[in-house]
């Protein structure tokens, strides 16, 4: 294939003017160009190829792709032409009457419009019915056809970054994505690139990498996955933005909970999961007796509910209710302090009938 055109690195200006160009540009605007190449060419192949029993998608991707790159070289230079013709009027801060036309100022919409446009001049008889051009087997042929090119490696992702980097700067008469700073010498071009606001940075933070122009700096910090934040339910721990939902979700000490007896009657309102241990200090008198009640049921008055949960209180054990967080843990430890109450109860009143 013919290598895509190459960027506009060095611009030679008439008369004294500089010679040299910064040819920065928005590598945003670079990604979103070059993802809109492949389904491009995946479109036009299989419009060129539907209803042919002995063509497939993958047999004209190689020709189909040279023409599209053509094609699209030409179509955006025609486009800078026509840029320069309507800003040499007095309307030199409008867009060009054409321009509007095929999707506006923004050069994604641009090279969008010049896709489809390539497609279809690629469809046979049968790819110009409108039913097909509508139908989901059409969508679906070209969601394939993508995913197959992207899995062999057909076209690189840096090769059709090259050729969107070509694009834009050809689109873009109004040097909105693009430096338009020109200098005397290469030189001024280098000292300028280290501050240009077009330079490419990489992302800091571990684990990302992402690379953007430097204007976006913020916008990627105010929405990189990988940067580190502090807990937004103010516990003392950094998660990266990526994980800061499963973080307040699951394992925040400070995400709300229902107290561990809620299901057996305390109705305390919802409080940080580190004030769990607090509650279940503060509210253990509540606490035994709302377990008291699931134990013995009809079996007891709520009175000797409640002189029970006096004697448990007052019993060496006391220490291990409280330890208990949880019904089921409270419960086993309710029962076996019981026992040994009605243990020492009988031992009790063996004695007392030897001593009558």
């Amino acid at each position: 294939m013919d290598p895509p055109p190459a960027p506009r690195g060095f611009e030679q200006e008439r008369g004294d003017g500089p010679s040299f160009s910064c040819g920065l540009c928005d590598l945003e605007q670079v990604h979103k160009i070059s993802q809109l190449l492949l389904p491009g060419l995946a479109a036009a192949c299989v419009d060129a190829t539907t209803g042919d029993p002995f063509r497939g998608p993958a047999s004209v991707a190689v020709p189909v792709r040279k023409d599209m790159v053509e094609y699209l070289a030409r179509r955006s230079e025609s486009h800078v032409a026509q840029s320069v013709l309507a800003g040499s009027g007095d309307v030199a801060e409008s867009p060009p009457p054409d321009a509007a036309g095929e999707g506006g100022d923004e050069p994604t919409e641009v090279v969008s419009d010049f896709l489809d446009d390539f497609a279809a001049s690629k469809r046979n008889l049968l790819g110009r019915v409108s039913g097909w051009l509508m139908s989901e087997s059409r969508e679906d042929k070209i969601d394939d056809f993508v995913q197959e090119m992207e899995a062999n490696g057909f076209w690189l992702e840096d090769r059709r970054e090259a050729l969107a980097e070509t694009l834009l700067k050809n689109l873009d008469y109004r040097c909105r994505f693009s430096c338009e700073m020109g200098f005397g010498a290469p030189e001024a071009v280098a000292a300028h690139g280290a501050e240009c606001g077009f330079r490419p940075v990489r992302c800091g933070n571990e684990g990302c990498g992402a690379t953007f122009s430097a204007i976006h700096s913020g916008k990627h910090d105010s929405a990189c996955p990988f940067k580190i934040l502090p807990c937004e339910q103010k516990c003392q721990q950094s998660v990266s933005r990526r994980e800061m939902d499963r973080h307040c979700i699951t394992v925040c000490p400070m995400r709300l909970v229902n107290c561990p007896f809620y299901q057996v009657g305390c109705r305390a309102d919802a409080f940080p999961q580190c004030e769990v241990e607090q509650h279940c200090s503060e509210f253990l008198h509540s606490h035994l007796l709302y377990v008291l009640q699931v134990i013995h049921k009809q079996e007891a008055t709520v009175d000797e509910l409640k002189q029970r949960v006096q004697l448990l209180e007052k019993s060496q054990s006391l220490s291990e209710l409280s330890e208990a967080l949880d019904v089921r843990s409270l419960t086993l430890a309710i029962k076996e302090q019981e026992a040994k109450m009605k243990k020492l109860e009988r031992d009790l009143s063996k004695v007392s009938q030897r001593s009558a």
